[in-house]
C-alpha cells in the first residue's frame, strides 16, 4: 500500500489542529513531523511540546523525522510525546545500530534517513535494525525546495540493496504530483509532501490527487 504523509512543516502553525483535520479528511495515512535543532540542519522547528499537542488532535500515526545532532538524548521523550515512528539520520548517529535498537525498545518504529549526498550503501549494514528508510530529495532544513533529480538513481540503488527485505521506503523533499509515478516505480512506499499539500487551495483534495497518482503508478 502507498502511504501519503503530509508534512506539517509547511502547514499554518497558528491553526495546526485545523490543518491536520483537513488532510485527515483527504485520507492522509500519517502525519510527518520535521524536528530540527539548528545544529544538524540550519533551522529550528518543532519540539516535544508541539508533538504532545498534535497527538491530542489526531489518531493518525505520527512519523517524527529527527533532524537533530544528538537524537539519542531525546528518543524516549519523543516516544512518550506520541511518536509512532522515529527516523534518525545516519550522518548524525555515530552508533546507528544502538540508536535504532533503542527506538524499537521504546515501542516505536525505527527509521534511518539519508541526506542527498549520502549513498544508499551507508546504511546497508543497518537494514536489519530498521523498519523504514527515508531518502531526502532535498537538503534538509527548509520546506519548499525543488526536488533533486539525482534521487531517482539513488532509489534504484537502494531498491537493489533491499532485495528480499520488506522495509518501507519513504521520500521527503519537493515531492509534487508529477513525481508520484517515477517514485513509486522505483520502490517508494510513502510519499511525504509538505508545500504541495499545505500550499494547495484544498489540502484534502491534494492528498487525494497524490494518492490517485501513486495508485495509478502501482497499477501500471
Amino acid at each position: 500500500m502507498i502511504k501519503i504523509a503530509p508534512s506539517i512543516l509547511s502547514a499554518d502553525h497558528a491553526a495546526l489542529g485545523e490543518e491536520i483535520a483537513r488532510v485527515e479528511a483527504g485520507g492522509a495515512d500519517q502525519i510527518h513531523v520535521d524536528v530540527m535543532d539548528g545544529h544538524f540542519v540550519p533551522n529550528i522547528t518543532i519540539g516535544i511540546p508541539v508533538v504532545e499537542a498534535i497527538r491530542k488532535r489526531t489518531r493518525l500515526p505520527l512519523d517524527l523525522h529527527l533532524m537533530v545532532a544528538n537524537a539519542d538524548a531525546y528518543l524516549e521523550a519523543f516516544v512518550k510525546a506520541g511518536g509512532d515512528s522515529l527516523t534518525v539520520h545516519v550522518e548524525a548517529c555515530p552508533h546507528l545500530h544502538r540508536t535504532l535498537a533503542r527506538i524499537r525498545e521504546l515501542g516505536a518504529r525505527a527509521g534511518v534517513a539519508l541526506n542527498p549526498a549520502t549513498p544508499a550503501a551507508a546504511i546497508e549494514y543497518a537494514f536489519d535494525g530498521a523498519d523504514l528508510v527515508l531518502v531526502m530529495s532535498v537538503n534538509p532544513g527548509f520546506g519548499g525546495q525543488a526536488f533533486i533529480p539525482a534521487t531517482y538513481a539513488k532509489l534504484e540503488d537502494l531498491r537493489a540493496r533491499l532485495a528480499g527485505r520488506s522495509l518501507e521506503v519513504s521520500i521527503d523533499g519537493g515531492v509534487k504530483l508529477e513525481h508520484c509515478r517515477p517514485l513509486v516505480a522505483r520502490g517508494v512506499t510513502t510519499l511525504v509532501a509538505g508545500s504541495a499539500v499545505f500550499g494547495a487551495v484544498d489540502p484534502a483534495a491534494e492528498v487525494r490527487r497524490l494518492r490517485a497518482a501513486a495508485l495509478a503508478a502501482v497499477a501500471t
